[in-house]
């Protein structure tokens, strides 16, 4: 099957610019280590105005690490679920960084895993009603292992394989709750097909 998408096609008409808004004026209410929070005075074409929160982060990754039939996994406590977590590994882009090279980074340290091809699978934005920033997918092949973790002072962080099939199956439950891991698997299955 081929797919005929790429990203210079679009859905969007010329009828579809009424839709668009613009941005009048931007406020920053908090700031954050990982994030800003700002108010932003947005103006329909219509010139209905309204007043939006929108947080700016920047940019993650998420690295699908793919060993033979298993997928390399990282287990780690989400302050926000206040649980644990099954996931991809992944992070915020580093200043100055490319988004592979944050993806090979981000691969080493949480998992001590050196990649020998990486193949990007797809951009998207977590919540585009709330977040301006976006997370880079990509899948990691041919792993070598270093057998030295990188985590950061904050992180405690235990890897483990799993097969494929058991990834997908347990997708949406408690272990496996972050909603980007399923958009994870969707850019796998198109790059796979």
């Amino acid at each position: 099957m081929t797919n005929d998408l790429n990203e210079t096609n679009t859905f969007f008409t010329e009828a579809d610019e009424r839709l668009k808004w613009e941005t009048k004026s931007t406020k920053t209410i908090l700031s954050t280590v990982v994030f800003d929070v700002t108010e932003q005075k947005n103006r329909a074409t219509d010139g209905t105005e309204g007043n939006y929160i929108v947080m700016n982060a920047s940019d993650w990754v998420i690295v699908i690490p793919k060993l033979g039939e298993n997928f390399l996994m990282v287990k780690q406590w989400r302050h926000g679920e206040k649980a644990l977590s099954i996931e991809f590994p992944g992070g915020v882009m580093d200043k100055g960084e490319t988004p592979e090279q944050s993806a090979l980074r981000e691969l080493e340290e949480e998992t001590g895993y050196k990649a020998g091809k990486l193949t990007k699978l797809g951009v998207a934005n977590p919540n585009p009603a709330l977040f301006s920033n976006h997370a880079h997918f990509f899948l990691a092949e041919d792993l070598t292992p270093t057998g030295l973790q990188h985590l950061d002072d904050d992180e405690f962080i235990n890897y483990l394989e799993l097969p494929i099939k058991t990834v997908i199956q347990a997708a949406g439950t408690k272990e496996f709750s972050h909603a980007l891991m399923g958009t994870a698997l969707a850019l796998y299955f198109k790059h796979t097909l």
